[in-house]
């Protein structure tokens, strides 16, 4: 899963991005308004965690921009303790969440996961698809109820793809949402068809059914039967 984290305070923002990281979750960072907006423009998140406070703008104008253009990005709001119009306005705007400072990094973790679990699967602690289910807490697969050894890339990838059911998905956005930004420097995208292959080949030696679909030329889908 990928979160844009935006934070001035440089301090927050690396421990921010070290706890989530350790989380399993592709991080990118913006530490002020402009950053930010590049971004949004640029690539996808799963969740954006906005401080509302910028020195160069407003993170409520970043949650607008969102939803007018009807991204369906989760947004935490970080706020200060004296700052309740502001977090009823980002809530209005469509904000899925706010956090107070100072804050634990655990808390924050586990509304990034509500966030996560509500957009993407209707608050479904475990996702079910068919025979698959994937527990995204302990980040664990089964197989008809027999447990999945798969690399960390691999939970990734599948779990990504569970995520996008029916929606076409190229190399390049696959490399992109679980390799970060800086994929934009490789030379190829390869290594996701060797990644996809071992993910393949071990849900079907476990008995799975390889519900992965090539559109050739232009990416992969996961389909539902």
């Amino acid at each position: 899963m990928k979160i844009l984290i935006v934070e001035d305070e440089i301090e927050l923002l690396k421990e921010i991005e070290v706890f989530l990281s350790k989380e399993g979750y592709i991080c990118e960072v913006s530490k002020n308004f402009n950053e930010a907006s590049e971004k949004l423009h640029m690539y996808h998140y799963d969740v954006a965690v906005i401080d509302i406070t910028l020195p160069d703008g407003s993170g409520l104008s970043l949650i607008q921009w969102l939803k007018q253009k009807n991204i369906d990005t989760g947004i935490l709001i970080i706020s200060a303790k004296n700052s309740l119009d502001d977090k009823l306005y980002g809530l209005d705007l469509g904000a899925d969440d706010y956090i107070t400072k100072p804050f634990y990094l655990a808390e924050l973790n586990a509304r990034v996961k509500a966030i996560a679990r509500r957009r993407m699967f209707k608050g479904s602690v475990e996702i079910i698809h068919n025979e698959i289910r994937i527990n995204p807490e302990n980040k664990s697969v089964s197989i008809n109820d027999n447990a999945l050894s798969l690399t960390k890339k691999e939970y990734e990838l599948l779990f990504f793809f569970v995520a996008n059911k029916k929606r076409l998905l190229t190399k390049e956005s696959i490399a992109e949402h679980l390799w970060g930004d800086n994929i934009d420097l490789a030379d190829n995208y390869d290594f996701i068809y060797t990644h996809i292959n071992n993910l393949r080949k071990k849900i079907l030696n476990a008995g799975g059914t390889d519900y992965l679909h090539t559109v050739y030329g232009m990416g992969y889908k996961y389909l539902e039967e």
